[in-house]
């Protein structure tokens, strides 16, 4: 039996997968804060967590499986501008994602 050539393809996730994953994980990441976010604040956070997954796209989709990478990436690459847009500390806003996401 011949392997399907379709097995080892990386799948990329839709825009609307993307942007769904990160309204869950950012919400998840707020009740973790235990803080009140605007809503305004919050659609601006969900929208540069996308922008910045979308323009990550293949380095996130082949690391999907490695929870720890992910939030290293994401510590590095988008918290500072959340904390500074929620006016949070950088250090409990990171604490708290990795709680929430399970990284």
């Amino acid at each position: 039996m011949k392997p399907s050539p379709q097995r080892h393809q990386t799948v990329y996730p839709t825009a609307r997968k993307v942007r769904r994953a990160c309204q869950n994980e950012l919400y998840r990441t707020i009740k973790r804060l235990g803080v009140w976010i605007p809503k305004e604040q919050v659609e601006q956070a969900e929208k540069l967590y996308v922008n910045k997954v979308l323009l990550n796209i293949q380095w996130v989709t082949e690391n999907a499986s490695h929870r720890k990478k992910l939030s290293d990436w994401w510590d590095e690459n988008v918290s500072e501008e959340i904390s500074e847009l929620w006016k949070v500390e950088q250090s409990k806003l990171c604490a708290a994602f990795r709680e929430a996401f399970g990284g």
